[in-house]
């Protein structure tokens, strides 16, 4: 064997990826597919039809794949989500948080509503999923679990007060998670990826505007917004033996935004 296979290769893994019917969380998913990994992929019951086609592009490069339906805002349905994620394929070792809103109100537009509804996707929900499922890997010793994060978990965007707040907050639950779940050498660890712009369901808006998105992509070092491609290196990175001694951290794959 490699030292490439030792180290990334997921063949006998079972990930559960929530949004996994499109963007980020779709991409994802493929790439841990593509890696050997079985992929269950979650989302929203009316995008059954974007679930079924994410698991026919997984099974036609020879993987594993399968999907659950679930609002994760719903909390009291994370446990029935989460056994049935674990019936197709045994309980998940690898967790990919990828669900996430972003209502895009100015601040006196927020209301109570949309501002639980923010947070309880994007932040409540990874916590008490995750929670679920450390059990398991806690008796297998070994897990991978992967917050999706963003540029707003450092930097304030107009009209995205709940928004930031969620991914801050979430930021920092990583750090949280690492230090519950990665002591004792559980084999747990817990980290984010913090993308930039990428074109996905919650930036689709932006896209209509060919000033903003070049505007967006001068804000990098690159001089480029993320393609869906770039998210396969620091997925297969952080999903596989070659992160086994990181945890608590934020990847920001962002062309340099943050760095500027």
């Amino acid at each position: 064997m490699s030292i490439i296979d030792e180290l990334f290769d997921l063949k006998g893994r079972v990930a559960l990826v929530t949004g996994g019917s499109s963007g980020i969380g779709r991409a994802i998913a493929y790439y841990l597919a593509r890696a050997g990994a079985a992929v269950v992929h979650a989302a929203l019951p009316h995008e059954e039809k974007e679930l079924k086609a994410a698991v026919a592009d997984v099974e036609s490069v020879g993987s594993r794949a399968a999907y659950v339906t679930c609002d994760v805002s719903q909390l009291e349905t994370l446990p029935v989500m989460a056994k049935n994620a674990a019936a197709c394929f045994g309980s998940p070792d690898i967790l990919v948080n990828a669900a996430g809103v972003n209502l895009r109100e100015p601040w006196d537009k927020v209301s109570p509503e949309s501002w639980s509804k923010t947070l309880d996707i994007n932040l409540t929900a990874p916590f008490f999923l995750a929670r679920l499922l450390v059990p398991a890997m806690q008796a297998n010793g070994w897990g991978k679990i992967i917050n999706i994060a963003s540029l707003q978990s450092l930097r304030a965007f107009p009209n995205s007060v709940p928004y930031g707040a969620s991914k801050g907050g979430l930021m920092q639950l990583t750090r949280a998670m690492a230090e519950a779940w990665s002591q004792d050498q559980s084999g747990i660890t817990c980290n984010a990826i913090g993308p930039g712009f990428f074109k996905t369901g919650l930036t689709t808006p932006l896209y209509d505007d060919q000033k903003v998105i070049e505007a967006l992509s001068r804000q990098t070092i690159i001089g480029r917004n993320g393609e869906l491609s770039d998210l396969a290196g620091v997925t297969l990175f952080l999903a596989s033996h070659a992160s086994d001694y990181i945890t608590g951290q934020t990847i920001f794959l962002d062309g340099g935004w943050t760095a500027k």
